[in-house]
């Protein structure tokens, strides 16, 4: 079967972009974007999956945590559900960055009503359709499988391998976390309660012009 992998690149310092375009003369599947400055983690996420032309797109992280394997028992429950995303059965990150998450957790259940159990988890698979009016923002990263289960259609969380990061450095700290978590909370909020309701068929009259 045909695929592609899209390494997205934003504007490091180091020789990540070296590598990739190595790889990418080596692997006639993999290409690459460079970002011409730093525009975070959602933004890296979203060019990838703008650029992927396929009707299955998965995501992962760059530093290696995330087990590319887990995306077979993924593959499994496409059909039953239409996104699928992971959930880091044993978290190797600190104590500080477990506790943040549960607290966050918390509050986007109060606020969204949505009991994800790890938002965070960058490990996942979904049919295109389901980003079909899903715009970019700072954030998104966190929010999409909320955001994919407010437009109607179905999710499923299954655990997933999480393994000690061997590449990059983590940009999250305790109060930038914080801080982001809830401006974003209350804007993801509010689109939840003003998008408008998915169409699962539309009936036609007439020939179209």
């Amino acid at each position: 079967r045909r695929f592609e992998v899209w390494l997205v690149d934003d504007a490091s310092r180091d020789r990540t972009w070296e590598r990739i375009q190595q790889a990418a003369r080596e692997h006639p599947e993999v290409r690459g974007l460079k970002h011409d400055r730093n525009a975070g983690q959602s933004a890296a996420l979203w060019t990838g999956i703008q650029q992927s032309e396929s009707r299955l797109v998965a995501t992962l992280d760059g530093d290696r945590q995330n087990n590319p394997a887990d995306l077979l028992q993924m593959l499994e429950h496409l059909g039953e559900v239409e996104f699928v995303c992971g959930r880091r059965a044993k978290r190797r990150d600190s104590w500080i960055r477990r506790t943040s998450s549960a607290i966050a957790r918390a509050a986007r259940k109060a606020a969204l009503g949505a009991d994800f159990a790890d938002t965070g988890c960058a490990l996942r698979l979904f049919e295109r359709r389901t980003l079909e009016g899903v715009f970019g923002f700072n954030g998104l990263h966190r929010f999409l499988p909320i955001i994919v289960q407010g437009g109607g259609f179905r999710t499923l969380e299954i655990e997933v391998d999480h393994r000690p990061r061997v590449a990059g450095i983590s940009k999250y700290g305790v109060w930038n976390r914080l801080w982001r978590g809830i401006a974003d909370l209350f804007a993801v909020a509010w689109y939840q309660r003003r998008r408008f309701p998915r169409q699962a068929s539309l009936e036609r009259a007439g020939e179209n012009r």
